[in-house]
This record gives structure tokens, C-alpha cells and sequence, in this order.
């Protein structure tokens, strides 16, 4: 089966936008580094309310550091359109549950689809709640993330909820290189694993 290129997806959608009223994007983010780049990109286009989801990620001290980071980032970031923040509930126990029965799945396999899901899917639901036009992630925006899936999740999760999936492939283009500037002009903190026991683990061995 073909890729599909998400980027050149995205590209028809924001062609398409009225630029003097820009549509209502529900943006989950999974920490400050991975939205440097999105943000600076999508904000010209779309009025974006960032959702910190991760319940993956542990321990919580560790949640708490990004999600200052997330925060900050926000308060200093210069965007065309303004940037809201939503903290999402913490509970680990719900990644633990979707990761049952995978905790030996090497990192990048089934595992991380369904962490995929489990994000997407509250992304997706408050996002139809409240009234967004699209619901989209940071995720793509890392080489170690397969955005081919995140992308075919995003599409069926969009359909379960009723709410319009923006596709993305944030890597291309550069954006990956570019978030990496951006975490060096915001001296950003940039963790070196996902966010789960598992990839910590993967990571230091």
C-alpha cells in the first residue's frame, strides 16, 4: 500500500481556510518540544486550543515538568491567532489498562497504537463537545512516531465522534529540524524517552 503524504493533505485544507475567520482547532500535544514547531506553523491559520492529554506518561513529577513546559512555552510563543491551554486529567491507570497484555511489545508496535487511540479518542470527544472544527495531534511530528497510523486512527476516531480529523505529517518540510531550534531558543526541556515505563526502559537499554 502507497503512503499517503498528510502534509500535502493538510496543505488542501489550509488553502481552503477563510483566513479573516480561522477555524477552531482542538490540538492535543503531547509536550512543549513536539508543539514548537505546530504551533508556530498552524497559529496562522487556526484559533488553537492545546489539550495536554498524557496519561501515559510516568511518573507524574514528570507529567507535571512537561506540562510547566507546555505552559511556558504558550505565555512566550509570538502566534498570529492566540493559543489556549486545557490541562486534561491525569490517571496512569488508564494507560496501564490499554497496554495490558503489550508491556514486552517493542516500542513503536501495537502498544503505542493504542496509546495513539486512547489520546486521540478524548481529543476527539471534547473536541466535538465543544463545538472545535478540527481535532488534531503533535505526534506526527516525530521521526520515531509512525504517522501513517496516527493518521488512519485520526480519520476513524473523527468518524466515531462526528468531528473533522486536520491530518498532519509535521515532520516533513523540516518541522522536526525546526522544533529543535525552537526548544534551543526556549530552552525548552526535552526528555529523553516518549513518556511511558516502557519507553524509559527501551531508552536506557
Amino acid at each position: 500500500m502507497n503512503k499517503i503524504n498528510y502534509q500535502i493533505e493538510l496543505d488542501k485544507i489550509i488553502n481552503s481556510i477563510d483566513k479573516s475567520n480561522p477555524p477552531r482547532l482542538f490540538l492535543h500535544s503531547c509536550c512543549a518540544p513536539c508543539s514548537s514547531y505546530t504551533l508556530e506553523y498552524l497559529s496562522n491559520y487556526f484559533d488553537i486550543t492545546v489539550y495536554y492529554f498524557n496519561p501515559n506518561i510516568s511518573p507524574k513529577e514528570e507529567f507535571d515538568k512537561r506540562f510547566a513546559e507546555q505552559k511556558r512555552l504558550i505565555d512566550s510563543l509570538p502566534a498570529k491567532n492566540p493559543i489556549k491551554l486545557v490541562l486534561g486529567e491525569y490517571d496512569y491507570n488508564d494507560f496501564l489498562q490499554i497496554a495490558r497484555g503489550l508491556e514486552n511489545v517493542a516500542e513503536g508496535g501495537e502498544r503505542c497504537f493504542r496509546c495513539y487511540r486512547l489520546r486521540l479518542e478524548s481529543t476527539a470527544r471534547i473536541a466535538k463537545e465543544q463545538g472545535f472544527d478540527y481535532f488534531c495531534t503533535t505526534l506526527s511530528i516525530s521521526p520515531l512516531k509512525n504517522s501513517q497510523k496516527i493518521n488512519q486512527i485520526g480519520y476513524e476516531v473523527a468518524q466515531k465522534y462526528g468531528i473533522k480529523w486536520l491530518p498532519s505529517d509535521f515532520k516533513k518540510r523540516e518541522g522536526y529540524k525546526r522544533s529543535i531550534e525552537l526548544s534551543k531558543e526556549y530552552n525548552l526541556y526535552r526528555q529523553s524517552f516518549c513518556g511511558c515505563v516502557f519507553s524509559k526502559e527501551n531508552n536506557n537499554g
